[in-house]
């Protein structure tokens, strides 16, 4: 089960290359064709709604695919039916784990949100290509999510903002294989992740997306990994 990130939707697996009938791919709340009727914009309401498809599709066992802030929500998706899950995949959601960044912290990189979320989240979106990246692919990214209404995704950016502080207990309480596949530059920390259980896998030459900046090789990747599930 593929889950996007922070305003993003199911077209950003676009380019898996797994067969269909092992592939269940989501919109969340208040992204995509979702309905955006509450106002709980938050990681654990995201993981009940992972958790509830899960259900009705009468999955036994799962493999939890997590993009960005979807890293948070499979997490807590987890948590709701961990006897079905084999194992949770980051994709780029955490290069170091640790004590997370404080309230103040996040409201002060917050604020230039609320003040202009359209520019403010297309300079967000560019700086996560790298310099060699695909500038029609990271524009188009770009827009799409700067066009994502900010009633949903400024409450939704400081809940996954806020997720480092609670991260190593949720995890410590999972007690479930997580694989991070991140960008190999700027590198990730992988002594911090190995001491919370979280294996690191490194994708050269790719910046925040790598399932649309690399399909076939993030593909590749992605086989290896979940064959160790």
């Amino acid at each position: 089960m593929f889950v996007h990130g922070w305003s993003c939707d199911r077209s950003y697996w676009r380019s898996l290359d797994f067969p269909a009938s092992r592939v269940v791919t989501v919109d969340l709340a208040g992204h995509g064709e979702s309905g955006a009727g509450r106002s709980s914009w938050t990681m654990s309401a995201f993981g009940e709604d992972v958790a509830a498809v899960v259900s009705e599709l009468g999955l036994s066992r799962v493999v939890l695919v997590g993009h960005s802030m979807g890293g948070d929500v499979v997490v807590e998706a987890a948590l709701r039916m961990r006897e079905r899950v084999a194992g949770i995949v980051w994709v780029d959601a955490y290069r170091k784990l640790g004590a997370g960044s404080s309230v103040e912290a996040i409201a002060e990189r917050v604020a230039p949100f609320r003040q202009d979320f359209r520019a403010s989240t297309l300079a967000f979106v560019r700086a996560m290509f790298p310099p060699g990246a695909d500038r029609v692919l990271a524009e188009r990214v770009a827009e799409d999510m700067a066009s994502a209404p900010p009633s949903v995704a400024v409450p939704a950016l400081i809940e996954a903002w806020s997720g480092g502080r609670v991260m190593p207990g949720l995890l410590a309480r999972l007690g479930l294989p997580v694989v991070a596949i991140n960008p190999a530059e700027p590198a990730s920390d992988e002594a911090s992740l190995a001491v919370h259980g979280v294996e690191l896998v490194t994708m050269p030459g790719v910046g925040h997306f790598p399932m649309l900046e690399d399909p076939t090789r993030f593909n590749e990747v992605l086989r290896e990994v979940i064959a160790r599930f």
